[in-house]
């Protein structure tokens, strides 16, 4: 039996539970890294495989969380110590006496990509392979990418697993509060792991199963595919100098079987668990039925880091922006040869105002490098903006290297009976998960009537089917030809579309290829959409600052029950005059305006900064009223919106660099003025044993951008090594970050060591794991985001709060 048989059968799965807190009641010293323990001492390894499989177990997870190059010990090499990670879990797996699976653990590496981080794709994809061959030879019989944080990290660990092995892929997201770290919703991490092919979705770690129950709801409503749910054993505290977590095994199993009843197919433990756990929740959930059969959503999900938009019948009317397409338009086209994206970046923004989205983006104007230019605009745009992006190009290297810097699902224009296009392209939106557009085209002549669209379609689709390229990734472009040449093409189209309706198959055409040659083309656009939207049309790619047709889309997706309620209609439409209107009534904000110093730290607009502050600096502003009067105060808007959770992760690492650029310019004046040893010194590093340091280089750029001189020691550091630093630099505070339950307990050394030399410097502690309890425990105080840390370095060191 594979594991794909036994999830086809619906059978309950039960993972095991946690590896850390395991091997340190089995000896693992403290500063140890698992990693090089379990290499020295593979019985203890052994012992807890054998032991989660005794309990019941049916997956027993590698110990490789670490297992990429960017954490595993210098001199440990990926592929063997994930190999032999791999076979120590197939050994016991083999010996349970049942049928017992091996999944390879995969977690995050801690990097972020670029634009968020300076790791570039293809060094990321290398390291996630040279894990997962070792995991594959060492007898995975599954791939478990695990705890991710950022929707971009976990597709690229698939893309990877793509091109090493065909194992069955679960991949299990972390949120807070219903959104991961970079700010991806549920529903948008699913849809596009669903796009990615993942067997399993999942969620783990964060919270015990009250914390996680919000988020494992909308998981099981939003998931087509099996759902795993491994929740901890409630958040950890320390007791006499250990680290404890609160729910007992069969408290434990009560909650977790509550996930199973509701549609988990998939249930285990995370951080706190131990076999007791897992014996307990493996007797409840096997008494419990078959799941329900999971959700079914009728066409394509286009996603971005943060939103989803929808193609299919069952969804509102979709308008794909089109104006950035060099296409008739002189002046993008020559910005475009300089490698310049003002016009672009600004055609963007107008489509958006307008109520576009998706934007459409083609930089395939004469004498452009599509392949350079295509994912640098691509990675601008996604980065500054909500909206999921079409990408546009006939250069499969330009579309490749695109779909490297997107860090969801985007749309694919196109891919049709063109000679070898479907064979380059239609792999890479498989194992990228980027839903295509399918044009029925083939040679140079263009299919008149719906038979030969629809025979072209069906050649197409069984031509996907040989390359195992999903077919519901597939979006038909229904071919609208000019009907002043071709008077019966709109009718062919609309018998086209009720074709590809009938068959499950979303559509979308290019709108103004209908009108091209007439007077009054707007009207004639917005007539054909309306005939086209009755029979079944999804999307068109058009001009969404056409008044017209975006009145017509209005009243469309009310008259097909696509706006309940007719809530955005009456939005849009309330306050117009009775008569006719010619201008479009957006329920957007008008474009973003960066007419002053703070809006450009506010949005993020680092190439705003230095013009708007050199012209303040000559009208002769003080380099001390522009920090503490304009930019602060910009910056601590940025952190209220972050906890307003209107601002995420992207946003804040933005305005932070933003108000850097400004911070450059200034210091010399200010250092000039007060001198450098006026500004409060913090100290910051990660703790003894850990590796992870992303919350705390985002802690260290929001303590610079308000003004505090920033010691960062880097991770796995020493507590004398922290005092030391402390001590030499007269800092006012410390910072001390921990990801891990393992690693948390080294908090408190610093603590300790700090009152036993007489330094009265007060600690901040923070990280997914620390609690405000287990702060105040060890004498430290909280903080549990980059920007709380400010607040609290402000009180701590008598700067307000």
């Amino acid at each position: 039996m594979t594991f794909r048989s036994l999830l086809a059968e619906g059978r309950r799965i039960i993972f095991d539970g946690a590896m850390g807190s395991m091997l340190q009641t089995r000896g693992l010293p403290p500063g140890v890294s698992p990693e090089l323990f379990c290499l020295e001492k593979p019985e203890v390894l052994f012992g807890v495989h054998a032991d989660y499989a005794a309990a019941g177990a049916d997956v027993l997870t590698t110990n490789t969380f670490g297992g990429t190059r960017f954490k595993l010990d210098p001199g440990l090499e990926p592929f063997n110590f994930n190999r032999r990670m791999a076979a120590a879990a197939r050994e016991a797996a083999d010996r349970a006496g049942r049928r017992v699976f091996v999944a390879g653990s995969v977690g995050p590496t801690g990097k972020f990509l670029k634009p968020l981080g300076e790791l570039d794709f293809e060094d990321l994809i290398a390291a996630f392979v040279e894990q997962i061959r070792g995991l594959a030879a060492g007898g995975a019989d599954l791939l478990m990418i695990e705890t991710q944080f950022d929707i971009a990290e976990a597709r690229a660990a698939v893309v990877a697993a793509r091109r090493v092995c065909d194992l069955p892929l679960a991949v299990s997201m972390t949120y807070e509060a219903g959104v991961t770290l970079t700010g991806s919703s549920v529903e948008v991490c699913v849809a596009t792991l669903a796009n990615l092919g993942a067997d399993v979705v999942g969620m783990n770690c964060s919270a015990g199963p009250a914390g996680m129950a919000e988020a494992a709801a909308a998981l099981l409503a939003a998931s087509p595919v099996p759902v795993l749910i491994q929740p901890n054993a409630g958040l950890p505290r320390l007791e006499n100098g250990r680290t404890v977590f609160p729910l007992g095994p069969e408290d434990f199993a009560e909650a977790v079987t509550a996930f199973a009843r509701a549609g988990a197919q998939l249930v285990g433990g995370c951080c706190g668990t131990t076999p007791e756990h897992i014996a307990a929740l493996a007797r409840r959930v096997r008494a419990l039925d078959a799941p329900a059969p999971r959700p079914y959503f009728s066409g394509v999900a286009l996603t971005s880091r943060s939103r989803m938009v929808r193609l299919g019948p069952d969804g509102p009317f979709v308008c794909i922006g089109e104006r950035i397409n060099p296409t008739g338009k002189k002046l993008l086209s020559a910005e475009l040869q300089a490698g310049e994206f003002t016009t672009a970046l600004r055609f963007a923004e107008e489509q958006l105002a307008a109520d576009a989205p998706v934007l459409d983006v083609n930089v395939g104007a004469p004498l452009v490098d599509e392949a350079r230019l295509l994912p640098d605009l691509v990675g601008r745009l996604a980065s500054a903006h909500a909206c999921p992006l079409c990408l546009d190009s006939a250069d499969p290297v330009a579309m490749a290297a695109a779909l490297a810097v997107y860090p969801a699902s985007p749309l694919v224009n196109s891919i049709s009976g063109e000679e070898g296009r479907m064979d380059r392209l239609g792999p890479l939106c498989r194992d990228f998960g980027a839903p295509f557009i399918l044009l029925p085209l083939r040679g140079k002549k263009l299919p008149e009537k719906a038979g030969e669209r629809i025979a072209v379609v069906e050649d197409l689709l069984g031509r996907m089917e040989t390359l195992g390229v999903p077919r519901r990734l597939a979006v038909v472009d229904i071919l609208a030809l000019t009907v002043s040449s071709t008077p019966t093409a709109a009718r062919e189209c609309l018998e086209f579309i009720r074709w590809c309706t009938g068959q499950g198959l979303p559509t979308v055409c290019g709108l103004s290829n209908i009108s091209f040659g007439l007077p009054a083309r707007s009207l004639v656009n917005s007539a054909f959409a309306a005939a086209a939207a009755g029979a079944g049309l999804c999307a068109c790619i058009a001009n969404p600052s056409d008044a017209r047709l975006a009145d017509t889309l209005d009243a469309l997706n009310v008259l097909l029950n696509h706006d309940p309620g007719a809530e955005n209609f009456i939005t849009a439409h309330a306050d117009r005059p009775a008569e006719t209107s010619t201008a479009r009534v957006s329920s957007r904000k008008a474009p973003a305006s960066v007419a002053s110093l703070e809006e450009a730290v506010i949005l993020g607009r680092r190439e705003a900064v230095e013009p708007l502050l050199a012209a303040v600096l000559e009208a002769g502003e003080d380099p001390f009223a522009l920090v503490d009067g304009r930019l602060i105060p910009a910056i601590n808007e940025v952190g209220a919106r972050y906890e307003r959770r209107e601002y995420f992760l992207p946003q804040l690492i933005r305005s932070a660099e933003a108000m850097q650029v400004a911070f450059a310019r200034l210091r010399p004046l200010l250092e000039k003025k007060r001198g450098q040893a006026d500004r409060s010194v913090v100290v910051l590093a990660t703790v003894q044993g850990d590796i992870h340091d992303i919350g705390k280089n985002i802690v260290g750029l929001m303590l610079e951008n308000h003004g505090y001189v920033v010691v960062d020691l880097g991770k796995d550091v020493l507590a004398e090594t922290v005092v030391r630093a402390a001590a030499k630099h007269k800092a006012g505070a410390i910072g001390l970050s921990a990801l891990m339950t393992t690693t948390m307990v080294r908090m408190r050394d610093t603590v300790e060591l700090l009152a036993e030399k007489g330094l009265d410097i007060p600690v901040m502690v923070g990280g997914a794991v620390v609690t405000p309890a287990f702060a105040r425990s060890i004498g430290a105080h909280h903080s549990g985001d980059a920007v709380g840390a400010v607040r609290l370095a402000g009180r701590l060191m008598g700067k307000g709060a």
